[in-house]
């Protein structure tokens, strides 16, 4: 933690006794699972469409699973292809659009949740339309070629549509605290003239091994293979647990600040919302069903990337951040003073 003077007053609280109502969250929630659900509803009830108006050109049965060597080795008939890819795109479609609707109380998980929803829409139904399009005009599923272009294809393309979708999410309006901070949060000792930040990384242990050994795998079986498409997999899986992986976390006047390595995902608490920040213990699988940024019991938002001491920042509406980084006990002190401050400064 670093500390510069500057010449301030800290005048005594002078609280507003008006704010947002904190149930105003679910509107914006509930807006944005009946867009993102239905644009993604939308794109698969298309690709079924599609798929069904080739039923005069496709062979029969169609080929719908591939082996390692390229060719297929599964095979169903058109509306049983159909039916499976419709089917488990919606039921995750609804899944995602009900996480939102009930549990959607931060614009960080309505914007990965809107963003995930039409990416996963996107990828089944390019993957569907795709694998029957190499299939039209052949007498004998038996013939389909290699469908990795259309894997790789249908994993990049959605990405375009999904940052749209997480841009158009809306963002969390202002909701300052009208009660102090409790008295029992812990602070940092500061004169009144001094400004403080705290800058910390959250840095899973693992990080290193998985990320490396992930990409030997991949990179192993395309070589084996010749399946050239699994190196830009390979390359996205890398940028994937990077930026899921390893986060900058930063705590100043302003508030907390905590953003992925590359910039996106990230998140802001302004100093003003901060009710208070607390040091807590987390198990990654039990309270928030794994790694990454995450959404967890009771509608907490966590950023998670091992087990152990973690920031907990609990804000106005009812929304609650958690981050699983060393030294948390400063970070949780400071932010508690400068939230202090913030009601001082109104």
């Amino acid at each position: 933690m670093t500390t510069t003077p500057r010449p301030d007053r800290f005048p005594a609280p002078n609280l507003r006794p008006e704010a947002p109502a904190p149930g105003g969250w679910r509107r914006h929630a509930r807006a944005t699972a009946l867009w993102s659900g239905g644009i993604a509803l939308a794109l698969l009830v298309a690709a079924a469409l599609v798929a069904a108006s080739w039923a005069d050109e496709l062979p029969d049965p169609v080929a719908t699973h591939w082996s390692g060597s390229g060719g297929p080795d599964g095979f169903s008939s058109l509306g049983g292809a159909i039916a499976v890819g419709l089917g488990v795109g919606a039921l995750c479609v609804v899944v995602f659009s009900a996480i939102t609707w009930f549990w959607g109380r931060a614009a960080s998980t309505r914007r990965i949740m809107a963003s995930t929803t039409i990416w996963l829409a996107g990828l089944v139904s390019l993957t569907l339309v795709g694998m029957l399009d190499q299939q039209r005009g052949l007498a004998d599923a038996h013939e389909a070629g290699s469908v990795g272009g259309v894997v790789l294809l249908a994993v990049l393309l959605p990405l375009l549509p999904a940052a749209a979708a997480a841009l158009l999410v809306h963002p969390d309006p202002p909701l300052p605290a009208t009660t102090a901070v409790a008295a029992d949060a812990r602070r940092t000792a500061l004169r009144p003239d001094e400004r403080a930040a705290w800058v910390g990384r959250a840095t899973g242990r693992a990080l290193p091994a998985v990320v490396l050994g992930s990409t030997i795998v991949v990179v192993a079986v395309a070589v084996a293979s010749q399946l050239w498409f699994l190196l830009a997999v390979a390359v996205l899986l890398l940028v994937l647990l990077l930026s899921m992986g390893a986060f900058h976390v930063r705590v100043s006047a302003s508030g907390l600040t905590v953003r992925s390595v590359f910039g996106w995902p990230r998140t802001t608490v302004p100093a003003d919302e901060v009710e208070r920040a607390d040091v807590v213990q987390v198990s990654p699988t039990r309270d928030f069903g794994g790694y990454g940024w995450r959404l967890g019991r009771e509608g907490r938002t966590g950023i998670v990337v091992r087990a152990g001491e973690a920031l907990e920042v609990t804000r106005t509406g009812g929304r609650r951040l958690v981050v699983t980084v060393d030294d948390a006990a400063d970070a949780a002190a400071l932010l508690n003073t400068m939230a202090e401050r913030a009601r001082a400064a109104r």
